[in-house]
């Protein structure tokens, strides 16, 4: 088997994985059906990874790479301002979250809470992931009152976690009550905090 294809193997590992945890958690979800789903013979796993907590470590690491890719195309968008980019940003958190398709939901949203407690690998990988995603934020932030399309009252260390932080916690709340009030709420608070006038 060449590189390439043990890396087309894993990404279609990856994306089957994805989809099926993002809607049943990491715990709920047997090897089996991943393999099944990836179209992959199940004595074939071992090649890739050591054990499921591995895999599970591996996914999440490869979802962040991803979706810090996607933050800096968006935060990187020389077309637009900082105050536009931090907006489209949370909006697209919107989309991603109320779609359903389940491959674009926030892992970090959905494993976070769960694995933290039982698996310290995927735990680190979580914390750096999510740290990486503050600091975007952050140096858009910075980007933005720099610009003058931003006006904070708090650094834009405390802004960027205070923002993630309200929007995780949205992003649980919505998955609690089914209904789109929570992102609406922090939606409006953004726009109030980031344009403190």
């Amino acid at each position: 088997m060449t590189t390439t294809d043990s890396n087309q193997t894993r990404q279609r590992i990856f994306d089957a994985a994805q989809s099926i945890i993002a809607r049943k958690g990491f715990s709920a979800v047997g090897l089996n059906e991943v393999l099944n789903a990836a179209g992959v013979p199940k004595g074939s796993f071992y090649h890739y990874f050591a054990s499921k907590d591995a895999f599970g470590t591996a996914l999440l690491e490869h979802y962040f790479e991803t979706y810090l890719a996607d933050m800096d195309r968006i935060f990187q968008d020389p077309a637009t301002s900082a105050h536009q980019a931090l907006m489209r940003y949370w909006q697209l958190w919107i989309s991603n979250q109320t779609s359903q398709v389940e491959c674009g939901k926030c892992l970090a949203v959905k494993l976070g809470a769960e694995v933290a407690d039982l698996s310290e690998p995927m735990r680190l990988v979580l914390q750096r992931g999510t740290a990486q995603i503050v600091e975007r934020l952050e140096a858009a932030i910075s980007k933005g009152v720099e610009e003058g399309t931003v006006t904070i009252v708090a650094t834009p260390a405390q802004m960027a976690l205070r923002l993630y932080a309200m929007w995780l916690g949205a992003s649980v709340m919505t998955k609690i009550t089914r209904t789109p009030h929570a992102f609406e709420e922090a939606l409006l608070q953004t726009r109030s905090l980031l344009d403190n006038q």
